[in-house]
């Protein structure tokens, strides 16, 4: 089966990193990579009032960076089974890749965290925690800044256990697959203290990971949840942070449960972050 990943940029370095960490994570499968740049005024009002003759220079010059960019990442992959596309759109950063997702096909979003300022609030406090939040179609496996490449051994999971994952899960077992991942399921509380409810969808989760290397962590310790879960990632050596991103809105988790957005500021690891199916 061919891959088809969506990499977002902003030419920043950080931006790049998040590409080879792609190229790297699929190194031995066959993929089509889509570099895709959202360009946009700052103030759309102004769109109107300047002439095309003096965008399409602009636009022409981001274009060229794209296709500068593509070559780059040809030279990385040579040997590997990998072919590249460049997506230029006006627009901005969610509305391009909700297009891109559905028009190719789109298995993966890989972007970075860190933006072409140098802010870490810029990307990851705008555009970044927008499409984590509000890309419902694929999932979003964001790379913190000049994060390089290292072999997802052990992949983190915290739940809940208030329901079970059948759908979403499937890209757990398909890293799981290619990198042979130990799978640390973890959740902040006393085991004796799950309902019964939670208690058959512990069972369930056993049985959807039978063929797997899989470990149930009980984490009893108090403190902020993305503080506790850090601490065990730094412990535990893990590479990749998975959750399922299970609310319908950004104003919903702000309330409900802050960790998904919390966790994508202060992660020190590759976030997979995955939509909830409905």
């Amino acid at each position: 089966m061919r891959h088809h990943i969506l990499l977002p940029t902003d030419f920043s370095d950080n931006a790049w990193s998040a590409a080879l960490y792609a190229l790297n994570l699929y190194a031995s499968e066959p993929c089509t990579f889509y570099f895709s740049h959202a360009w946009t005024f700052l103030n759309s009002g102004a769109r109107s009032h300047i002439p095309q003759s003096a965008i399409e220079p602009v636009q022409n010059k981001l274009k060229k960076k794209l296709m500068a960019l593509k070559d780059h990442a040809i030279l990385e992959s040579k040997d590997r089974d990998h072919t590249f596309e460049t997506i230029f759109s006006e627009g901005s950063v969610l509305d391009c890749m909700e297009v891109a997702v559905k028009k190719h096909n789109i298995r993966l979003v890989v972007m970075g965290t860190k933006g072409a300022t140098g802010a870490q609030e810029f990307l990851y406090g705008s555009n970044t925690v927008t499409v984590m939040n509000k890309m419902r179609h694929c999932p979003v496996l964001l790379i913190p800044g000049n994060f390089e490449y290292v072999k997802p051994n052990n992949m983190v999971f915290p739940t809940k256990f208030n329901r079970f994952y059948g759908e979403e899960l499937k890209f757990i077992k398909e890293i799981a697959d290619l990198h042979g991942s130990k799978i640390e399921i973890v959740h902040i509380n006393k085991k004796d203290k799950l309902e019964d409810t939670q208690l058959e969808n512990v069972d369930m989760l056993k049985t959807y990971f039978k063929n797997y290397d899989i470990n149930f962590n009980w984490l009893t310790e108090s403190g902020k949840k993305e503080q506790i879960i850090t601490r065990f990632i730094k412990e535990n050596k893990s590479n990749i942070l998975t959750m399922i991103n299970f609310e319908h809105s950004f104003v919903e988790k702000l309330i409900k449960e802050p960790v998904i957005k919390k966790m994508g500021y202060h992660s020190i690891i590759p976030f997979l972050v995955i939509p909830r199916v409905d």
